[in-house]
């Protein structure tokens, strides 16, 4: 982990000016084509949700402004950034999973799966395992219905810097699927470009054949 010198950041005017306001957050909803990684999934006999996922943790560790988190006052650069989930339950609730990130989907996905099956186990969110730390992005996935926009609960807090990604149901467009991908950052951490750069690697990851 880094501690960024913000006095000699380029970006400290951006991080003092959005850093002010109650609620720095912005984002926007758009869609990835997830055409090759559907099959890939279904011919290897994983899980659609676990390898789009993995994706999509891989293309945040690319991304430096993806691993920037505001941790007691001061910006700090992780050396890696590990998936945060939810898992929903058969009685209609949810909880939180955490795994920790690997490159080597293999890993990734076997502690995933542990993960799955301890929230199927238990109740409530799981929150205490919802706050092992900033290094981590919050996904959501709405299985049920593709989207166009999303709405986030926020409690304004202008600290929090966890980035929020939420994924809905595919659509298929003319012999393709597409997958609606919602993000959000913290405006002092990243910009459009940023969160632009970690679409496009998603896009590649996804567009990768194994």
């Amino acid at each position: 982990m880094k501690v960024i010198d913000i006095e000699n950041w380029n970006r400290k005017e951006h991080f003092e000016f959005f850093s002010k306001m109650n609620s720095p957050y912005f984002g926007f909803t758009t869609e990835v084509d997830c055409t090759i990684a559907y099959a890939q999934a279904k011919e290897n006999g994983h899980s659609f949700f676990a390898a789009y996922l993995h994706k999509s943790m891989v293309a945040v560790n690319a991304v430096d402004e993806m691993k920037l988190r505001i941790l007691d006052g001061q910006v700090v650069l992780y050396d890696a950034i590990h998936a945060g989930t939810t898992i929903g339950r058969e009685d209609g609730t949810f909880g939180f999973a955490f795994i920790p990130f690997s490159k080597d989907f293999n890993v990734f996905n076997a502690v995933m799966q542990e993960e799955i099956e301890a929230v199927k186990q238990t109740s409530g969110l799981r929150i205490t395992n919802g706050e092992l730390g900033k290094d981590l992005v919050r996904h959501s996935t709405i299985p049920w219905n593709s989207f166009s926009a999303l709405l986030h609960p926020t409690s304004f807090n202008n600290s929090e810097s966890v980035p929020k990604i939420t994924f809905g149901k595919f659509n298929s467009r003319d012999g393709k699927k597409y997958l609606p991908v919602s993000i959000e950052a913290h405006h002092g951490l990243a910009d459009g470009i940023h969160i632009a750069r970690y679409l496009e690697e998603f896009q590649k990851q996804l567009n990768t054949v194994l």
